[in-house]
């Protein structure tokens, strides 16, 4: 005999409340861990806590595991294990995006958390860590002087950020439509309770979209500049002023290529074109909050709680000024995660109210079966299932930079010690060839400075000319005596 459907329902909450126990653990405090082994014990303690937490395969393959990994492996200057890890991810990224172009209404998802909770989704990533993924590969490749495939990673991030602005304006589109068919507003002025001023800060609403960023496309300008491609390098650096107007920095980058890809420029350059990216702080963290909506249920409106994610606004202070040896520089900021991940975030929401709001009915008519048909005991049971899993999904790329800030300059070959606002970073670093980047990570106290990367030769001295040998000196000849002039014969007097 099969069970009723309201008992059918409740089983299956407590079943995935049961099972879902391990995934439903916070991101936060996974992280807060990590952090916590980092500085009792150091990077390498941080990597192998993050590693105990993979249990099994699926464990180890996941996309947000392999993002945390691949990220401190670099920080370590372990490349090649943090590229084998990230690669992992990106292969996750690349199922996401072969579904979006065959079967896009699977990963829209409107429905399919409605009865159990947004952390017990598969993690698909923010669509600004998926381009950042592929340009932290081109980051690895470079350090390692694998500029072809960092050539190859940088035109994959354009590529993916083309199917991620598709996919967005069918989801918004979607959202939209089922929200009018529940009647549910998407607003957040809506949302009683929920601090709607961190969505629409003025710095926030700045930026183009959620996903591209400066670095992102200023990194594939000064790539294909460095590997003399100036027409492929000018639009990256025009990219990367679009998405960050009136910064020096990156109009330089344009405003100077094609005096610095002249061959007059190359034959005379004695210097090394340097690029410091120097990377500050963590990416924010998502925090739970819990709001009691009012919601329709049954021809009443009952109040019931539903959980959204918030990002606390953030002020990450980059490094101000650097020296190179004897050059000053002055780094500009050209990328702050806590707004692109805000901006996302506002961007999500709509899918984010119209999923809470049809899970919390499911869930409330789901709580009143199981005490019309169980009594108080029933009711309690469905109120318990239904808490805990009413938690906003926390999961995100922590271990990313907050803030990343560019300086650029030419440098002499040779050692260079560098300072960061009047503190000195390591040994001196050796900077040779026609291009380098130098990457740069501030936590804290600490600073780490990646492996210097380089490509090219500068062009040989040109021959000084030997100096034309002075004259030997010969003694002087006497000046020649003037002739002596003849004596006049006198003049003899004709005879007579």
């Amino acid at each position: 005999m099969f069970a009723p459907a309201w008992l059918r329902r409740c089983g299956l909450v407590l079943t995935l409340v049961v099972s879902g126990c391990a995934q439903m653990k916070s991101h936060d405090s996974q992280h807060a861990e990590m952090q916590s082994s980092r500085q009792a014990g150091g990077l390498s303690a941080a990597i192998k806590q993050l590693e105990s937490t993979a249990k099994t395969d699926d464990d180890r393959a996941a996309l947000l595991y392999n993002m945390e990994r691949g990220e401190l492996l670099r920080q370590n200057r372990q490349y090649a294990e943090s590229t084998e890890s990230w690669l992992l991810a990106d292969k996750k990224v690349a199922e996401w995006e072969a579904l979006t172009k065959t079967d896009p209404s699977k990963l829209m998802g409107f429905v399919g958390a409605a009865l159990i909770s947004e952390r017990l989704k598969p993690f698909e990533g923010q669509d600004y860590e998926k381009v950042w993924l592929t340009t932290r590969l081109a980051l690895n490749r470079i350090a390692v002087g694998d500029w072809e495939n960092a050539r190859v990673d940088i035109k994959r991030t354009h590529e993916r950020e083309a199917v991620i602005a598709e996919f967005r304006a069918k989801e918004t589109v979607a959202a939209e439509e089922e929200a009018k068919q529940k009647g549910v507003s998407t607003a957040g002025k809506d949302l009683n309770g929920y601090p709607v001023e961190t969505l629409n800060d003025p710095e926030v609403l700045k930026l183009k979209n959620g996903y591209q960023n400066a670095l992102s496309h200023y990194l594939a300008g000064f790539l294909y500049e460095a590997m003399n491609e100036p027409g492929l390098a000018a639009p990256g650096y025009r990219k990367a002023i679009e998405l960050k107007p009136d910064t020096p920095i990156l109009e330089d980058g344009l405003k100077g290529l094609d005096t610095r890809t002249s061959f007059t420029h190359k034959l005379r350059k004695r210097m090394t074109d340097v690029l410091f990216v120097i990377e500050n702080g963590d990416a924010p963290a998502r925090k739970p909050k819990a709001l009691n909506l009012p919601v329709p249920l049954r021809g009443s409106i009952a109040a019931l709680s539903v959980s959204f994610p918030v990002i606390e606004p953030s002020q990450q202070a980059a490094p101000s000024s650097m020296l190179a040896g004897s050059s000053l520089l002055k780094p500009e900021t050209v990328v702050d995660v806590n707004l692109m991940a805000r901006r996302a975030l506002k961007d999500e929401m709509p899918g984010l109210v119209v999923r809470g709001i049809s899970r919390a009915v499911a869930k409330g008519i789901l709580q009143n079966e199981a005490q019309k048909r169980a009594g108080l005991l029933g009711g309690l049971v469905a109120t318990v299932a239904s808490a805990a899993t009413e938690q906003a999904d926390d999961r995100m790329w922590r271990t990313l930079p907050g803030t990343v800030s560019i300086a650029r300059a030419y440098l002499p070959e040779g050692p260079h010690q560098l300072t960061l606002d009047g503190r000195k970073v390591g040994e001196p670093v050796a900077i040779k060839g026609q291009y380098a980047l130098i990457p740069l990570r501030v936590s804290g106290a600490e600073v780490l400075v990646g492996e210097v990367a380089s490509i090219g030769e500068l062009a040989a001295p040109s021959p000084v000319a030997a100096p034309a040998a002075a004259p030997q000196s010969t003694p002087a000849k006497p000046a020649p005596k003037p002739a002596a002039k003849p004596t006049a014969k006198p003049v003899q007097k004709p005879t007579t």
